[in-house]
């Protein structure tokens, strides 16, 4: 696995998981939408944590700079 995130990338991602998890919480969300929404927030964190995005490899996208 080559690392394919950029910081601001990773940044976020952990935002991301970060506010779905106050949303939790806090009781803002809840049911089968908390349910989809933490395991999203799950898969944020394990990928910017590995710096690694399966869903970017069959695109080749890459946010990570490139280095000179």
């Amino acid at each position: 696995m080559k690392a394919n995130m950029g910081n601001t990338d990773k940044i976020i991602r952990i935002l991301a998981a970060v506010l779905i998890a106050v949303l939790y919480f806090t009781n803002l969300i809840s049911g089968t939408l908390a349910t989809i929404l933490l395991v999203i927030a799950g898969v944020f964190i394990l990928t910017s944590f590995m710096s690694f995005c399966p869903l970017y490899l069959p695109f080749g996208i890459s946010t990570k700079p490139k280095v000179k």
